[in-house]
């Protein structure tokens, strides 16, 4: 009971209001019974197949990662006729700030747990659910969709669900954009096509990831960055291409410096791209911004990262031309690049392929 208690308190803080008004009786409902009748009143509405498709992102509380998202589930319903396709936020804090209207008119998102619910209303029960990660590697969110969400859901954890409906209903999880090793030479073809021509005049390409911070690195996915950057480098022929995150350990903007000024790059143009799904907080105030912690020179953490410094002043600061013209036209998150964006949507396509996708969380607790 208390289990239930605390989830249903996290819960009410993971949706918003999708009405202006309310009537008594919604007064009279918590806030998550309330969130919950919005989303499966949503899904009802906009129900044309048996079949659905969730996105799941992490969420932002930019417009132009609203806009990202959105031509993200048109691209989706595209490519997927058959199926009706969600949009999820994972964030419990951008779930909340775009309900405010941080930086944007206010919209309201959900966690998936709404969703997933809605799909198993008496009224809806969709034979398929597709959840897709957004994610572009497998951390800490991807493993809270998979190992809590997903799975209380399919499990019936609260006991209010349809145990038939959930014996029966096929659900299948699409990974994030680098989960195999596969996913990674994939990646680097599109975005070196995509910045080749940067590399004249021995520039560097430089992109910022997000990374698990020590401790959290569930599937051992921080491995993936430095992959990444090793098949660029394979691809171009070259050392000017590098990849470095806001969160991983040993690789930090101040690691990649020194990677660059071990393969001889000293001095020249960096070009810096956001390597994550949207253009949110992290690439226009982490790399892009204006933060600049310089006074007499920069001190280094204890983990050997530079704090309060955006990657753009950082790489100014030491000796190489990144300003505002330089990263004219590269702060875009991958979704925007549809050549990226398609790459996540093959993950749906082969997860449903040959069952490659399949979750079984309900047989293997009810074992037959």
């Amino acid at each position: 009971m208390k289990a239930k208690i605390l989830m249903i308190a996290m819960m009410a803080i993971c949706g918003a209001l999708s009405f202006t008004a309310c009537s008594d009786d919604d007064d009279e409902m918590s806030n998550h019974d309330r969130y919950q009748k919005a989303v499966t009143e949503n899904v009802k509405a906009n129900k044309k197949h048996d079949k659905a498709i969730l996105l799941v992102a992490f969420g932002s509380t930019w417009q132009q990662a609203y806009d990202a998202f959105d031509a993200t589930v048109e691209a989706t319903k595209k490519q997927f006729p058959d199926y009706d396709v969600f949009l999820s936020f994972s964030s419990v804090i951008c779930i909340n700030r775009a309900a405010a209207g941080e930086n944007v008119k206010p919209r309201n998102f959900y966690a998936p747990s709404f969703w997933l619910n809605a799909f198993a209303d008496k009224d809806v029960q969709y034979k398929e659910i597709v959840i897709q990660s957004l994610q572009v590697i497998p951390g800490e969110e991807y493993k809270n969709v998979r190992d809590s969400y997903i799975k209380n859901f399919a499990n019936n954890f609260y006991g209010d669900l349809d145990d038939e409906y959930l014996s029966k209903v096929k659900i299948y999880l699409g990974t994030p954009l680098m989960a195999e090793d596969e996913d990674v030479d994939a990646l680097a073809k599109v975005l070196y096509n995509s910045t080749k021509s940067k590399l004249a005049n021995n520039s560097v390409v430089a992109f910022m990831g997000h990374g698990n911070p020590e401790g959290y690195d569930y599937y051992g996915a921080n491995v993936r960055y430095t992959e990444l950057e090793n098949a660029l480098q394979t691809l171009s022929g070259t050392k000017q291409y590098y990849v470095g995150t806001v969160d991983m350990p040993e690789n930090y903007k101040t690691d990649v410096l020194l990677r660059m000024q071990d393969n001889g790059f000293t001095s020249g143009t960096v070009y810096c791209y956001p390597l994550m799904s949207i253009a949110g907080d992290h690439a226009h105030n982490d790399m892009a911004g204006d933060d600049d912690a310089w006074e007499d020179g920069y001190e280094l953490n204890e983990e050997g990262e530079v704090e309060d410094t955006s990657w753009k002043c950082y790489f100014a600061r030491c000796g190489y031309t990144c300003n505002d013209a330089v990263l004219d036209g590269c702060v875009i998150g991958l979704l925007e690049n549809t050549a990226v964006r398609q790459l996540w949507i093959d993950h749906i396509k082969r997860a449903i392929t040959n069952d490659y996708g399949l979750l079984d969380y309900y047989h293997s607790k009810n074992p037959e």
